[in-house]
């Protein structure tokens, strides 16, 4: 196991990037339940419960099988998992009922989480395959959720940081998907669930 693996394994590592995500999503947290005491938007609620779930998951997840231990493959995954804890409520958006985005991404955030349960990760590591559920319509149903949940949040809260910041997750993201696939794909099991479910994030487009 080289030098890089056993840091990546540790316990100790587990414990530092859980507390730093843990403290990124103090702040955000914290400035949207304020907003929404300002303003009694709801959605506001749903998307400090999309981070939570999404905290929660990383913080309780299973030791992997395996793990990349590319240093590209770790910044990017930790670059898209904590840029959207950047996001900040706006006092204008460019469309309003983009609420409704949110609403519905949510919603289905917490029944692939749910499919998901512990074998949630950051960066592109084999736990046990999912493929039940949203993980049976298409391969990356939370990446789809984030992007209903993201495109919804910076439709209702228009600033030009927070389109940067969404466009960069998007970023992120894409090439996430890549690097996990590709990490997942050594493995024939995963080949063969790759060939029943076609789709990564959208069922019958792509």
């Amino acid at each position: 196991m080289t030098p890089l693996s056993k840091i990546l394994h540790s316990q100790r590592f587990h414990i530092y990037s859980g507390v730093l995500l843990a403290t990124l999503f103090g702040f955000f947290a914290w400035a949207h339940f304020n907003k929404y005491l300002e303003t009694g938007e709801w959605t506001l609620l749903l998307v400090i419960l999309s981070e939570t779930l999404t905290t929660g998951f990383f913080i309780f997840r299973s030791t992997p099988r395996t793990v990349s231990v590319a240093l590209s493959d770790w910044l990017v995954a930790i670059a898209g998992s904590f840029a959207p804890l950047l996001l900040r409520p706006a006092t204008w958006g460019v469309f309003p009922a983009a609420s409704s985005l949110i609403a519905l991404g949510t919603l289905l955030q917490i029944v692939s989480l749910l499919s998901l349960n512990r074998s949630f990760a950051l960066v592109a590591a084999k736990r046990e395959i999912k493929t039940a559920w949203m993980y049976g319509i298409v391969r990356h149903p939370l990446y789809a959720c984030y992007f209903l949940v993201f495109g919804g949040y910076v439709l209702v809260h228009t600033t030009l940081t927070n389109v940067l910041i969404f466009a960069a997750t998007m970023g992120f993201l894409w090439v996430r998907i890549q690097r996990e696939e590709r990490h997942l794909a050594l493995d024939p099991a995963y080949r063969t669930y790759m060939l029943r479910v076609p789709y990564r994030l959208v069922p019958f487009v792509f």
